[in-house]
């Protein structure tokens, strides 16, 4: 097997012949956004869904904000899909292949568009790396990715915006002006950041997204600026969004199947990876094999959330699709669950329950860490659940829910702090059976 050393900061586009034409991947691409395109549109008045899109953009988006109580499911459905195929436009444009980081980054600008990116504040941090890109006089596609992960930060854009006691324009360009900084320093922090966790956290820009949040809530507080907390959680879709999901990871695997060859025995090796970051299905296994994981993956998450008894909202959603993302860079069945189950056991040993909205999100974000159980094995991953439910249930009041991926940022504090003390111990073993 062959791992490729993409880690999220460039897109490599390799010589190996792909299974399907570029033209056709992009097809299958689009196809899952237009298919919930086109759920929005017929869940909602159309009339309605434009005054739901408004709202999404003026709203305050701190976590936990649902955009389906904020807009409507019509409204936050199409706002995930047009934010996602624009995205889409821009990657096709700059004639990048596909491979799994491209479809981990457009599944979390769609999953996380539920709650907190929208058609307007996303851009701001993505100019930021194109000026990034300029500065350094190199392509913009060497970075485009982080500029996708990085608009976690995007409700700091909104935030900005809504400083009423400024006139419009002034605050246009303050938010031109912060989500430029953002930008542009995101690229060499995430390639810095990277070395903490050594690829065992995945979502390496929540680490580093988390750091700015954390300066940029400090200037703002500073500043006399304070920041209200929300928790808006839909509650009472679990059946419709079901429906939604189910049939579209089912339509996935079918897809998979009969595009590719020996489909079930590579995805049986796709099961065998452990996951450490910079692993892409797309180039070891293929991209129809790919599909069949993410499927796989998807009616796994979206049914341990059912089982549990917590809602399918658009936060929730989100994470089901940052687990559906990752499966072409990383998650396998294998090493997503017993990190999972090990924040559903830290559930019983707290004052809190695993349906509560943080604790939803830290179960389905916690995945992040699948590589250590992908590499250390079962128990390994229990306790990093376990231990992942406890800092990111906290770790949040830093910075006041502005970071979209807070548990990219407990992630990479997990692994940093948990990976060393493994590694520490397999060394020890390992001496005393070379001395035995």
């Amino acid at each position: 097997m062959r791992f490729s050393t993409n880690i999220g900061f460039t897109n490599k586009v390799h010589k190996e012949p792909v299974t399907l034409p570029r033209n056709i991947q992009f097809i299958l691409l689009t196809l899952g956004p237009a298919y919930f395109l086109l759920w929005g549109i017929l869940l909602q008045p159309f009339s309605e869904m434009l005054r739901g899109l408004y709202s999404i953009i003026i709203e305050p988006d701190v976590l936990i904000t649902d955009y389906v109580i904020i807009g409507g499911v019509g409204a936050a459905l199409v706002n995930a899909s047009l934010t996602t195929i624009m995205c889409i436009v821009i990657i096709y444009f700059l004639k990048m292949n596909i491979d799994g980081n491209t479809i981990a980054a457009l599944s979390l600008m769609f999953g996380f568009s539920l709650f907190g990116k929208n058609i307007f504040n996303i851009w701001f941090i993505i100019f930021g790396v194109y000026v990034y890109a300029r500065y350094h006089r190199t392509h913009l596609s060497n970075y485009i990715y982080i500029g996708i992960y990085g608009t976690s930060l995007s409700p700091i854009i909104t935030q900005t915006m809504l400083l009423v006691s400024l006139p419009f324009p002034l605050r246009f360009l303050l938010s031109l002006l912060v989500g430029g900084v953002i930008g542009f320093v995101l690229p060499p922090l995430c390639a810095h950041l990277y070395n903490t966790h050594k690829g065992y956290s995945l979502y390496n820009a929540g680490f580093a997204a988390g750091i700015i949040a954390t300066i940029v809530i400090s200037l703002y507080k500073s500043f006399g600026i304070t920041i209200e907390t929300r928790k808006l959680w839909a509650t009472g879709y679990n059946v419709l969004f079901m429906e939604i999901l189910l049939s579209f990871f089912v339509f996935l695997i079918i897809i998979g199947v009969i595009t590719g060859q020996n489909v079930f025995r590579k995805y049986m090796n796709i099961l065998k990876y452990p996951g450490v970051g910079g692993t892409d299905f797309t180039f070891s296994e293929g991209f129809s094999p790919t599909l069949v994981n993410i499927g796989v993956n998807g009616i796994f998450s979206t049914l341990f959330v059912i089982v549990i008894g917590a809602e399918l909202n658009g936060p929730s959603i989100g994470g089901i699709f940052t687990i559906v993302g990752f499966s072409a860079a990383g998650k396998n069945l294998r090493n997503i669950a017993p990190i999972m189950i090990g924040v559903t056991l830290a559930s019983f040993c707290g004052p809190w329950s695993i349906t509560d909205p943080a604790a939803v999100l830290a179960l389905l974000f916690s995945t992040t860490l699948a590589p250590i159980a992908g590499q250390f094995g079962v128990i390994a991953g229990l306790v990093a659940g376990f231990i992942h439910a406890a800092v990111a249930l906290n770790i949040g009041i830093v910075y006041s829910g502005l970071n979209l991926y807070n548990n990219g940022f407990a992630g990479g504090v997990v692994a940093a702090f948990i990976v060393p003390i493994i590694q520490s111990i397999q060394n020890r073993q390992a001496k005393v059976k070379g001395i035995l």
